[in-house]
């Protein structure tokens, strides 16, 4: 589904601030170390983690809350523009705000998970946004079980990883389900996300994820054996 910009002021007020702001901060060298880490995802600023929160705070004072268009256009302005600390400050907007969109919101999710992916902003909204939306309207269930059939991996990977700060709230049968019908993925980032929401979800069950991958150790990877029996 194609996702559009939608007019917003006030991502107008946060875009020229954020343009303005960020680049100040720039530096070359942290940059790329930056752009090497990430395997050339993307070109960076080379403005570190903390300094960045910093400056955000700086761009969104005084500004009112926003509403789901809002949300919409300066995540997907984001996106647009090439150094991924603007996707770092989308990604922490939408953590703080997914409770003001809607249902209708997972379109745009599934557009950020899919364009310049890598999992340094795909696991934060898999967890916190995706997350989210699906805790607020259970209907985006079944959603989710499409996307765990996705031949995308990052669109399977938040599938799997939608629930990872869900606790109590897990849909159990469901996370161990999605573990199966991925398990023998080749991919490196989808057997670690199936040990690492099995990892997270021992931290409230450890008796049914140990039971589970004791009875399912032949269909899954080694890996994600690993991951999942880590901390038990």
């Amino acid at each position: 589904m194609n996702v559009t910009v939608p007019r917003s002021d006030l991502a107008d007020i946060v875009m020229e601030r954020l343009t303005t702001t960020y680049p100040t901060a720039a530096d070359p060298a942290r940059a790329a170390g930056a752009r090497a880490y990430m395997k050339n995802v993307a070109p960076f600023l080379g403005v570190p983690t903390p300094q960045r929160r910093e400056l955000s705070r700086t761009v969104l004072a005084g500004l009112p809350r926003p509403d789901e268009t809002d949300c919409t256009a300066i995540a997907l302005r984001c996106w647009e523009l090439p150094e991924r600390e603007y996707a770092y400050f989308a990604v922490d907007y939408l953590r703080r705000h997914v409770k003001r969109c809607s249902s209708g919101f997972l379109p745009v999710v599934r557009h950020l998970v899919t364009t310049v992916s890598w999992w340094d902003t795909v696991d934060a909204i898999a967890a916190h946004v995706a997350g989210g939306l699906v805790a607020a309207d259970p209907k985006l269930k079944t959603e989710m079980d499409a996307w765990i059939e996705d031949e995308d991996l990052w669109v399977a990977r938040t599938a799997l990883l939608h629930q990872l700060r869900y606790k109590d709230a897990t849909d159990t049968e469901r996370l161990f389900a999605y573990c199966l019908r991925q398990s023998g993925h080749p991919d490196f980032f989808i057997r670690k996300a199936i040990g690492w929401c099995l990892r997270e979800y021992a931290k409230t069950d450890p008796d049914a994820v140990r039971d589970f991958v004791e009875r399912e150790r032949g269909r899954l990877a080694p890996l994600s054996v690993r991951e999942a029996l880590k901390n038990l």
